[in-house]
């Protein structure tokens, strides 16, 4: 068996163009899909798979590590988020290929199943943009979190903190405090919360003026404090916070996630599998957690096959603790991509379908072509330029 063509999809999206990799082999119908969304880096990584992709064709398929390795060792100049974002599609793929051959889910190519079903998380009414990232009032954060709840989930995550200043006063810790607030009040203590930092905080001092305001209302965790690039930073709110840390969307293959685990840096690992090099490079970068006693929760508001991909290693790996996943960014999005996996009471079931149980309808994907993803611009009231 050979790898005969690699190609990419893109699917506007909205607020992301979800990157698709079809990986197409010499055998007749025998193909994989993967996903390397990488929002406002589209054509980077569009061309990033066009540059690593010749170095597969005419290879086998089913050689997956050995793939990984040719991708990521083979150049001279090691590759960057968008580089690592195509190697993370096109990983997909393969293993997506492999599960179809032999007739059985990517779950049980890596190590088989260690649990029954998978936890999913959803954001502040549903993923939709404007409410994830643009709500301001206490009463809509309350309103679109019943709307969470109300959907069967047991688990939501929220922007509560503004842009926010190196050093502040109190007024954007009093606002965060007020939208946790109304949020916790109007779900109950049933449900749990997470917060999202975006690394707006440029200080460790800010970060933890925001945890302890929130540590009475019982967070799951508080992620991404701080700037990934200063890891001092984290690790001195992991340390000091009450609240669990998590971190790690914005790296990329193990060699970058290990000084967080020497350094016990968090308490929640977030590889995105769309990004960090794909599953079994986010297994290597579970399993160094797991010995320091870190638990893995993987970042993914990407797309329906990123969402597929990240159940599998999921049900595979002992010390993941729940997924996050976007259910109405847009209102197509199952029609893009028919998939066997479908959120019941804010799980996701065991997949019984070969590969990663998904397909692509590719005519309905034309119908959302490329366009220039929605601009985000964000400022502090002097007019300097503030964290997303």
């Amino acid at each position: 068996m050979k790898i005969a063509r690699v190609s990419t999809l893109v699917v506007n999206a909205r607020m992301r163009n979800w990157i698709f990799v079809k990986v197409e082999t010499d055998q007749p119908g025998l193909y994989g899909w993967g996903e390397a969304t990488l929002e406002w880096k589209t054509k980077g990584v569009v061309g990033a798979v066009d540059d690593v992709s010749r170095l597969l064709l005419g290879e086998d398929p089913r050689r997956i590590e050995h793939l990984y390795q040719l991708m990521y060792r083979q150049y001279f100049w090691k590759v960057g988020i968008e580089g690592m974002s195509a190697i993370s599609g096109i990983e997909q793929a393969l293993w997506d290929i492999k599960g179809k051959w032999l007739g059985v889910p990517v779950y049980e190519l890596l190590g088989g199943r260690v649990r029954d079903r998978v936890r999913v998380y959803d954001h502040l009414g549903g993923g939709e943009m404007e409410s994830m990232y643009e709500s301001t009032d206490p009463g809509q954060f309350a309103e679109r979190a019943l709307m969470v709840k109300e959907a069967g989930y047991t688990a939501m995550k929220f922007m509560a903190v503004p842009r926010t200043e190196p050093i502040e006063g109190p007024r954007p810790v009093h606002y965060a405090e007020r939208m946790v607030r109304a949020v916790r009040e109007a779900v109950g203590d049933e449900m749990d919360l997470m917060v999202d930092l975006h690394a707006r905080c440029a200080s460790p001092a800010m970060a933890l003026q925001y945890c302890r305001a929130l540590e009475p209302y019982g967070l799951l965790f508080f992620e991404e404090p701080c700037p990934t690039e200063d890891l001092e930073a984290t690790a001195q709110v992991t340390r000091a916070a009450r609240i669990p840390i998590a971190t790690g969307e914005r790296l990329v293959g193990r060699h970058q996630f290990r000084e967080v685990f020497e350094r016990r840096a968090c308490h929640i690992i977030q590889p995105d599998l769309s990004h960090c090099g794909g599953l079994w490079e986010a297994r290597k970068i579970a399993a160094a957690a797991e010995a320091c006693s870190i638990a893995v929760a993987p970042h993914n508001p990407n797309g329906p096959i990123a969402t597929a991909a990240a159940i599998h290693f999921a049900l595979a790996t002992p010390n993941w603790v729940i997924q996050e996943a976007i259910s109405r960014d847009v209102p197509w999005r199952h029609e893009v991509v028919r998939s066997v996996h479908r959120v019941q009471a804010g799980y996701y079931a065991v997949p019984t379908a070969p590969g990663l149980g998904i397909e692509v309808d590719e005519q309905a994907a034309a119908r959302h072509p490329w366009q220039p993803e929605l601009v985000q611009r964000y400022f502090h009231p002097d007019g300097s330029v503030a964290d997303w």
